[in-house]
């Protein structure tokens, strides 16, 4: 599906508006603001609140006033780096920094999303504080749309939180298909949870659990597939894949690893001889279409589930292309009113039971560093 609305609907709407940590990843507002500009063209009822340091903003601005026109600057001279420990982004940024201020003008109603591609582990400790969890959630997710032979499915968790109970995993899978209503357009998503086998004996006692609960559930908006194994995943045997941030972490580096090996080998077997290197022009558009299968561009973007609001994080080493496509996912999560689609689904199934929303206090930083994640990147 398309992630924006378009032609007469856009008179009908308010716009989205993006808060923007322009400090966040390897390049910085360089990088940020044209991809910003880039989802604007995709998405024209946009709106951008940059934070960061404007003295490297406002040239970028000055050149293009179609974003110049849709966007606030708020300087902060202060911008978490990506080798910081959460602890220590916490210390030196908590309520000056680019990024605390992208999330905290969600939470103050300013702005819909909040956009970084800094430090992940930052960006998940500062979330969980300043906008807490939505009731009956007790840990977030980091969701990831990761491409198959047969399409894209959304995998979750991919490294928000190690381990996970019957109960998580049956969350994870109600906030998984939310997205994938979203993103893939389809009214009940097939739902699969990762093991080791597709026997119902087979697995942790908490994933047995799990794939009970998800069997009795009450809901006709969710297709639960049964379990399956880690080769299902690139072929798109589901829609949604659940696991906890511990394996589905090591699956997504495993992915991105095996997709630079194998281009990696097709480099080397192109360049060994004159017969190769013909045969390598002759295949050059199979190729150019393999190419954009696996650009990791394409698929940039994790959404942080389970928080009262909507996060998006980016890659940090992202060019303005991947950074539009994941700024482009946010607004669809907006959009389409994931949060809602999120509550409703936890509330049927939570109904007999006692709500567990984090802590408000500041004692909740304990709890929101010791499930802080390391940096992750899209497959």
């Amino acid at each position: 599906m398309s992630l924006c609305f378009g032609g007469a609907a856009l008179a009908m709407i308010e716009p989205v508006r993006i808060a923007i940590d322009a400090m966040g990843g390897d390049h910085g507002p360089e990088v940020i603001l044209p991809g910003a500009l880039r989802a604007l063209t995709h998405c024209q009822d946009m709106r951008f609140l940059f934070f960061g340091d404007e003295k490297r903003m406002r040239p970028i601005l000055e050149t293009s006033p179609r974003l110049a026109a849709v966007s606030s600057v708020h300087h902060t001279d202060i911008a978490i780096k990506m080798e910081d420990k959460p602890s220590q982004a916490l210390r030196a940024g908590r309520r000056v920094s680019s990024m605390w201020l992208a999330i905290e003008a969600v939470k103050k109603g300013d702005a819909d999303l909040a956009f970084s591609a800094g430090n992940t582990g930052a960006l998940m400790a500062m979330s969980k504080i300043c906008l807490h969890m939505m009731p009956h959630i007790d840990r977030p997710a980091i969701a990831a749309i990761w491409p198959t032979t047969r399409g894209e499915s959304i995998v979750l968790d991919v490294g928000a939180t190690i381990g996970a109970d019957a109960q998580h995993l049956f969350d994870l899978a109600i906030m998984g298909s939310a997205m994938a209503r979203i993103v893939f357009d389809m009214p009940r998503p097939k739902v699969g949870l990762l093991n080791v086998g597709v026997e119902e004996i087979k697995g942790l006692e908490e994933v047995k659990a799990a794939s009970r609960l998800l069997r009795e559930a009450p809901f006709s908006n969710l297709d639960y597939h049964g379990f399956v194994e880690g080769d299902d995943i690139g072929k798109g045997t589901v829609d949604v894949v659940v696991t906890e941030g511990f394996a589905g972490n090591i699956a997504l580096k495993t992915a991105e690893g095996t997709a630079k090996q194998i281009a990696q080998y097709l480099r080397d077997s192109m360049s060994t001889s004159w017969f190769s290197k013909l045969g390598y022009l002759l295949a050059r558009p199979a190729f150019a279409k393999l190419r954009a299968k696996m650009d990791p561009r394409n698929v940039n973007g994790g959404v942080f589930l389970g928080l009262d609001g909507v996060v998006i994080k980016s890659h940090g080493g992202s060019d303005p292309i991947g950074t539009a496509r994941a700024i482009e996912l946010g607004y669809a999560m907006v959009r389409h009113k994931l949060l809602q689609k999120i509550r409703e689904n936890l509330a049927v199934s939570h109904e007999e039971g006692p709500l567990t929303g984090a802590e408000t206090s500041d004692e909740a930083c304990d709890a929101a560093l010791s499930s802080a994640p390391a940096e992750i990147s899209s497959p």
